[in-house]
């Protein structure tokens, strides 16, 4: 007899392991994390698990906060710049060069004025209803019911609404027949576009783009807050009107405060150019 042949694996403490095994291993291994995370979830207590839950629906509504922040001071100062040349002119004998400009169209340029507007109409039904206290006529009852906030009906007119002041108090603010005028007065001119009516549709044209995306950018931040309270059930404190409020208040107020330093900054360098003029002009007497 030959004396049988010692395994490898076993001289090495191991024992052979079936294909089957390797698998269900493998598979086991793959799955651990995902395991491990919920046996951990199913030992903790359930007080434990409801803080972890607040915790990260905390953590997720503060990101998504400060996204929507970012998102409107973003939108708050985009510009269209439309180019504006000015050709050579001659004052006397003095000839000068032909300069380059921009002219600056707000993206939105009617501010939180059509947020307000809009929330101030669809709260005058509720209003009427609420003097009349619940005696009113039927379908004045169920207007109320179909406007109640969270309601597809509520969210719809309100977007409409928002869409719809945003153009007018554009076209209230900012004139494209007056802008092509004053071009034309100091000389300036679009390439490409001769000055006057074509100029002015041109800037109409630009205008009315620009509007469209700023319309519906403030319809989105004014509806989340509402879908989100409504349908997600989320603590959505704030409003769309409120955060653009504040967002827009502290961002004209940093600017004043940017506006103010520079000003000072270049008054005590006017001072200083003076008082050094002055010295020299005494050295030279």
């Amino acid at each position: 007899m030959t004396a049988p042949v010692a395994d490898p694996t076993a001289a090495r403490g191991l024992a052979r392991v079936p294909a089957p095994a390797l698998f269900i291993t493998s598979g086991i291994s793959q799955y651990s994390g995902a395991a491990i995370a919920v046996g951990l979830f199913a030992l903790m207590p359930p007080h434990t698990v409801a803080w972890l839950r607040a915790v990260v629906s905390a953590l997720l509504l503060l990101v998504l906060m400060l996204g929507v922040v970012v998102v409107i001071v973003f939108m708050e100062r985009a510009q269209r710049r439309i180019p504006i040349q000015y050709p050579k002119r001659q004052v006397g004998n003095r000839m000068f060069q032909g300069d380059s400009s921009h002219l600056p169209l707000k993206l939105n340029s009617s501010g939180v004025i059509p947020p307000i507007f809009a929330s101030s109409l669809l709260l005058l039904p509720i209003t009427a209803a609420q003097f009349m206290s619940g005696s009113g006529p039927e379908w004045l009852n169920t207007i109320v019911a179909a406007l109640g906030r969270g309601q597809p009906l509520h969210l719809a007119i309100y977007v409409a609404l928002i869409i719809f002041f945003a153009f007018f108090y554009t076209a209230v603010v900012f004139n494209p027949q007056e802008t092509a005028e004053n071009l034309r007065k100091y000389g300036g001119f679009i390439l490409g576009y001769r000055p006057g009516q074509k100029t002015a549709e041109y800037i109409d044209y630009v205008l009315t783009r620009i509007t469209v995306v700023g319309a519906l950018y403030l319809a989105a931040v004014c509806v989340l807050p509402e879908f989100l309270i409504s349908y997600a059930a989320v603590p959505f404190y704030f409003g769309g009107t409120s955060l653009l409020i504040v967002v827009s208040v502290t961002m004209d107020t940093v600017a004043q405060v940017q506006s103010h330093l520079l000003a000072h900054q270049y008054e005590g360098l006017i001072k200083k150019a003076k008082l050094r003029g002055a010295t020299t002009t005494r050295g030279r007497r």
